[in-house]
């Protein structure tokens, strides 16, 4: 009997040992998987705080872009006023066949143009018969070349001005169309006036 509780107890603290190496294997496992688990944490902490960042740096770029779309609206518009007053100064030029002769220009003495109220009164009275015949006219063509004519009467009269380049939008407007609508008629009687009293 002595000898069956002695082998209990080898049988026993033989357990306890196998119980504590297995114990202390699977806590190494348990750090080992614990420390991966941190790094793991860790690295994927970093890379959030990385996408973080360039999320943030786009973000701001993407309103400094925003900040520039109007400066951007502002020079496109500037941009076509530009090239709709070339147009007409290339047009002007083809037409009257201008030679510059530069001793003439520094020896003539500048004259008073005389003839100044003559010149706005006949645009107006232009820009008013083109209104009041409007419901007359039933094809774009006509309105483009009484158009294209008192651009460049005010042209002549005015030099760059704002109302040519809404004149040259209105031109564009019609180009192409096969007829003259009651809304295009309705839209240029209300320009026609506006123009009349930006001159």
């Amino acid at each position: 009997m002595e000898d069956s509780n002695v082998l209990n107890n080898e049988e026993i603290s033989q357990f306890i040992k196998e119980a504590n190496d297995k114990l202390d294997k699977f806590t190494l496992v348990l750090e080992k998987f614990g420390l991966d688990i941190i790094t793991k944490m860790g690295q994927t902490n970093s890379k959030i705080n990385m996408l973080t960042d360039k999320i943030n740096e786009l973000n701001k770029a993407t309103i400094e872009i925003k900040s520039l779309t109007p400066q951007l609206t502002n020079i496109i518009e500037n941009q076509k006023i530009f090239e709709a007053e070339l147009d007409l100064i290339r047009s002007l030029v083809q037409k009257s066949n201008i030679s510059f002769r530069p001793k003439e220009i520094v020896n003539e003495e500048v004259e008073r143009d005389t003839s100044a109220t003559i010149k706005k009164q006949s645009i107006i009275n232009q820009l008013n018969d083109l209104k009041n015949k409007v419901y007359e006219i039933n094809e774009p063509e006509p309105v483009i070349e009484r158009l294209e004519n008192i651009k460049e009467d005010i042209f002549i009269f005015k030099g760059g001005h704002r109302i040519l380049y809404e004149i040259a939008q209105f031109m564009k407007k019609l180009e192409g169309l096969d007829t003259f609508s009651e809304d295009l008629k309705e839209s240029i009687k209300e320009k026609i006036v506006f123009w009349i009293n930006k001159l």
